[in-house]
């Protein structure tokens, strides 16, 4: 006998949303309408320097970080602008997946 059994995993599906939030410069990820994760940024003529990321607690080491950095290089890429990586979350991110190479600039040491 064979039984068709939703896990979980597929039982569970938070209210997850991205945005840009140009006037508090920050890209944010909100699960459930709660600010999980943010990346703050300068936006600078042709560039967007990302400063630093902040998981909120509770959130972490779930991922979710890795979801807006891949959002966040997305739409700095869409807009043509270039994408300067101080905040060292987003430059590991960018050290670990490809397809951003030339779209950055890598800030002096």
């Amino acid at each position: 006998m064979t039984e068709n059994m939703t896990s979980t995993e597929d039982q569970f599906s938070p209210d997850v949303s991205l945005a840009r939030n140009d006037a508090e410069h920050r890209y944010e990820l909100r699960v459930d309408g709660k600010l999980a994760v943010q990346s703050f940024f300068k936006d600078k003529p042709g560039h967007i320097d990302f400063s630093h990321t902040e998981t909120t607690e509770g959130f972490e080491g779930q991922g979710l970080g890795k979801v807006l950095a891949h959002f966040a290089l997305d739409d700095v890429v869409a807009t043509g602008k270039r994408i300067i990586p101080h905040c060292p979350f987003i430059a590991a991110y960018l050290r670990k997946h490809e397809g951003y190479e030339q779209f950055v600039d890598w800030p002096d040491s």
